[in-house]
C-alpha cells in the first residue's frame, strides 16, 4: 500500500495545547526511506511525557508537534531495505524511533544494546531526524519511521496492553532487570501511577520477596496490593515512616516527576549497599539533600531512561509469558483532548490508551 505525504493527527500549535487544546490536522511525516515503515495506528498510550512536550516544560517545543510514543498498529507500507517486517505484521513503536546503530564498537551505547544512551538518538516526537525532517508522533491515523525500532507484539499482548508497555512498561523493567529484582530482594516503588503500577506488576511477576508502595497519601493502597504489593507507605499519613521503615529495602525505583517530594527520607529507605533509581523527570530541579544520607549506608543513585531494543523484546516475551496485565482505560482517539485533561488532574488508573476505532474496523475487514 502507498500513502500519501499528508497524515492526519492532532497536533499542539502552542503551550496551551497542553491544556487539551490539539487540533486535528494534517502535517508532512518524514521523507519515506528504504529501512521505513509505515503503521495504520489502532492504539497510542498517554504517556506523561506527552504533556512534558506540549507544555514545553522539558524544553521548547518544535511545534507544530504531534505526541504518542506508545504506538501499536499494523503495518501498511514497507521499504525495500527492511527484511524481518512484513505488510499487515501487527507492531509497535515506543519513546525511541533511531540511534546510529553503530555496532563496531565506534558507539559505546549502540555497541552494547543500549541504544537509548546512543548520542544521535532520535526520540519518537518534538525531535528531527538526521536529514533534518521531524520526528512525529501515533496521536494520528499513520506513523511512519525506521523499521530498526517497531517490535513485533506477542499474539497474546492484546493491543491496548502492549501500547502502555512500550514506555510505561519498559522504564519500569529495565532497572528492575538491571538491579537484579527477584527472589530475596526487597524492592519500594514511589508514586503510583502509570510507571509506578508496570514496576509493581513487573517485581511482582520476577518474585521478589518484598514489594513496598509509597505515596502520599493512602487513596491507592486497595489497588497497590491488588497489583502485588506486600506493604504500603503513606507518608503524609503514617507518622514517623522515614524511622520505622528505615533501612529496609534494597532497591527504590522513584516515578516521581514532582520536584517536592522528600527525597532524603525515601533515600533512608535503602539498606546498606542499596540502590535508589530516578525515573521521573520533573520540569524543575530536584530538591538537594545531604550527601551523608548517601555515605552513612553505601548508599548509590542512578537514573534510568526508557529500554534498549533487546530489552523491550525481552519485555514483550516475558509478559507475554507471564500473562502481565496492566491497568488501561481506553479512549476514543477523537477524545484525546479529554484524555489529556484528565491526565493532568491525575484521572487515570493507571494508562490511558487512545483507541483509533476507524482503523480498528479497517484492520477487521481490510478495507
Amino acid at each position: 500500500m502507498t500513502t500519501d505525504n499528508k497524515f492526519w493527527g492532532w497536533l499542539g500549535h502552542d503551550r496551551s495545547s497542553a491544556n487539551g487544546n490539539m487540533v486535528w490536522g494534517q502535517y508532512a511525516p518524514k521523507p519515506f526511506e528504504t529501512r521505513d515503515i509505515e503503521i495504520r495506528v489502532t492504539h497510542c498510550g498517554v504517556c506523561g511525557s506527552d504533556l512534558h512536550h506540549l507544555r514545553s516544560g522539558w524544553r521548547p517545543a518544535d511545534y507544530p508537534l504531534c505526541v504518542g510514543h506508545e504506538i501499536v498498529g499494523l503495518v501498511v507500507r514497507v521499504g525495500s531495505a527492511v527484511t524481518d517486517i512484513s505488510l499487515g505484521d501487527r507492531v509497535g513503536v515506543g519513546a525511541q524511533s533511531g540511534a546510529c546503530l553503530n555496532v563496531a564498537g565506534d558507539c559505546p551505547a549502540c555497541a552494547k544494546g543500549i541504544e537509548q544512551y546512543c548520542p544521535q538518538h532520535t526520540i519518537t516526537y518534538d525531535a528531527r531526524f538526521p536529514d533534518g525532517s521531524k520526528a512525529n508522533g501515533g496521536y494520528a491515523d499513520l506513523w511512519r519511521g525506521p523499521a530498526a525500532f517497531a517490535f513485533a507484539i506477542p499474539d497474546s499482548i492484546p493491543s491496548d496492553w502492549a501500547a502502555s508497555m512500550l514506555c510505561g512498561g519498559i522504564t519500569a523493567f529495565t532497572p528492575l532487570l538491571e538491579h537484579h529484582a527477584g527472589p530475596g530482594k526487597r524492592v519500594g516503588v514511589i508514586g503510583i501511577g502509570g510507571l509506578g503500577h508496570f514496576a509493581i506488576i513487573a517485581a511482582k511477576a520476577l518474585g521478589c520477596d518484598e514489594i513496598v508502595a509509597i505515596s502520599r497519601s493512602s487513596s491507592k493502597r486497595k489497588d497497590a496490593f491488588e497489583m502485588g504489593a506486600t506493604k504500603f507507605i503513606a507518608t503524609n499519613e503514617d507518622k514517623n515512616w522515614e524511622t520505622s521503615e528505615g533501612c529496609k529495602l534494597d532497591l527504590i525505583l522513584c516515578t516521581v516527576s514532582s520536584a517536592d517530594m522528600p527525597i532524603e527520607g525515601y533515600i533512608g529507605l535503602l539498606d546498606l549497599n542499596g540502590h535508589f533509581v530516578q525515573l521521573g523527570a520533573p520540569e524543575d530541579k530536584t530538591p538537594p539533600f545531604s550527601m551523608f544520607i548517601l555515605l552513612s549506608r553505601h548508599r548509590s543513585m542512578s537514573g534510568s531512561l526508557i529500554g534498549g531494543r533487546r530489552q523491550i523484546r525481552y519485555m514483550l516475551d516475558f509478559f507475554a509469558e507471564r500473562k502481565i496485565r496492566p491497568w488501561v482505560v481506553n479512549i476514543p482517539m477523537r477524545d484525546a483532548n479529554k484524555a489529556i485533561q484528565d491526565f493532568e488532574k491525575g484521572a487515570p488508573r493507571y494508562r490511558y490508551v487512545l483507541v483509533n476505532e476507524e482503523n480498528l474496523n479497517w484492520a477487521r475487514w481490510g478495507c
